[in-house]
């Protein structure tokens, strides 16, 4: 067993452990990236990629089929998939480590334990380091559901990594990778059951975007039963047979597993150094500090599993051992559905949520149709934007959209929780006519006791109000 020394280890090269290895490199430190799957992670080979490169070509053909003058173009899912097996380059990663090592990063292609303070063992390979940075990522929990194991199922991994369309398919878990794997099939032809245990999609946020969301799925013929749970699993003539709470059952030729994801903490050896590990994920401070000589991003963490959260502490940590302590803030954490119409959410977005945090606010939501682009993008449009303020401070907390490309324009309102630039700096600000950019404007100006009047009613088509609107 080689025995080598470096200044830095990193623990999974996901986009949270590249972002690290990246600013430490260029920090001038020597780093060794430990990696036992694929260089890239998650996000990179079977998530974020893969599945917005799928879901694509089905939101353009719902957006055809809504825009004046287009006709609906046809889905060629064979061109799709050797496009998607492009992006995730074929799940070759030699190529992205040959860079690595060529930057002088030690790579090594195993699991890493760490052994004691400042040791990892991966492989062969014993390394030693001041600071170890952990990013080892999550993976899909697997509920405990009576014949699950027996008759087998998917989970993102394969759904996003798939060679054929199934005829049929069944869901459990309507989160954001349930609703948008269950669109992408459906509108690629599969017949498709969706199974949420909450009584609503999208249950964290307001209500107006769990319908909406339910409304766009009920769209696309997606049977979608909420407020229920599967109950047991089983094979009948080729089929996946999920019984349900109610009694009733739904069939599938294949079944998806996206109840959510755990994080990777088993085998790390991370409580012999003093890391502290509870059931949402390992213990971080505002440096993603976890314990002496060690620090955690991403998904192990627990704090928000998102990738853009595992590189923005990947950044801070690397910055702290480089030794500019700067502090992670996540009031201003983004969150996008990338369905069709898309839904972004930033910060607080419901009064319960501002109660339990002792904030007092104001509300305020109008349909897009205040502004002219929703009539421009489509006909009969459709979707929402609302905001939440802080009453004393005067500064929004959070935000959040239903609309096309709600994921893009939702980050006028992340610099504005995250800068806390005043309201009437907000409402001041012009916006370029027309987008739905607009939105963030109207929207303030109908706050209670807001200056100004705006229109906000829905209209059924487009009026000269749209260019005077306040």
């Amino acid at each position: 067993m080689s025995d080598t020394t470096h200044d830095v280890i990193v623990i999974g090269g996901g986009p949270g452990g590249e972002v690290a290895v990246n600013t430490l490199v260029k920090g001038g430190k020597r780093v060794a990236l430990v990696e036992q799957e694929l260089i890239g992670g998650e996000c990179t080979n079977w998530g974020c990629i893969p599945s917005k490169t799928l879901l694509r070509p089905a939101e353009l053909a719902g957006a055809c089929d809504r825009t004046a003058g287009v006709e609906v173009p046809r889905l060629d899912w064979p061109t799709l998939a050797a496009y998607r097996d492009y992006m995730v380059t074929d799940h070759d990663d030699g190529p992205r480590a040959d860079r690595y090592r060529k930057r002088g990063v030690t790579v090594i292609k195993a699991p890493g334990r760490i052994l004691s303070q400042g040791v990892v063992e991966a492989g062969d390979e014993r390394l030693r380091a001041d600071a170890v940075i952990v990013a080892t990522g999550s993976e899909t929990a697997i509920p405990p559901i009576p014949g699950l194991g027996e008759v087998g199922y998917w989970t993102n991994r394969e759904a996003t990594g798939l060679t054929d369309i199934p005829t049929s398919v069944v869901i459990i878990g309507g989160g954001a990778v349930g609703v948008e794997l269950a669109q992408f099939l459906a509108r690629f032809g599969a017949q498709v059951s969706l199974i949420e245990g909450a009584g609503r999609l999208s249950p964290r946020e307001p209500h107006q975007i769990g319908d909406a969301l339910h409304a766009a799925l009920m769209a696309d013929d997606i049977d979608v039963r909420l407020g229920v749970q599967a109950q047991s699993v089983r094979c009948e003539n080729g089929q996946r047979v999920v019984t349900l709470a109610d009694g009733r059952e739904v069939f599938g030729n294949e079944l998806i597993v996206a109840a959510g994801r755990r994080p990777r903490t088993a085998g790390l050896g991370l409580e012999d150094v003093g890391v502290s590990i509870t059931r949402r994920g390992v213990e971080v401070d505002k440096h993603c500090r976890a314990a002496a000589g060690v620090w955690a991003i991403g998904d192990v963490t627990g704090i928000a599993a998102f990738t853009h959260v595992a590189k923005y502490q990947g950044r801070i940590a690397a910055m702290d051992i480089l030794g500019h302590a700067v502090e992670a803030d996540y009031r201003a954490v983004p969150r996008v559905t990338f369905t069709d119409p898309e839904i972004a959410a930033v910060g607080i977005t419901t009064d319960d949520e501002a109660r339990s945090r002792g904030i007092q606010v104001v509300t305020s939501s109008i349909e897009l149709t205040s502004v002219a682009r929703a009539y421009t993008y489509e006909r009969d449009p459709r979707g929402t934007f609302g905001v939440v303020v802080d009453s004393d401070r005067q500064v929004l907390v959070g935000a959040w959209a239903v609309g096309p490309l709600a994921g893009e324009w939702i980050h006028q309102a992340v610099l504005a929780v995250r800068a806390e630039i005043p309201v009437n700096v907000l409402k001041d600000t012009m916006a370029q006519f027309p987008t739905f950019s607009e939105a963030m404007g109207t929207a303030l100006r109908a706050l209670p006791d807001s200056e100004g009047t705006a229109d906000t009613t829905h209209r059924t088509g487009p009026t000269e109000s749209m260019l005077t609107a306040g």
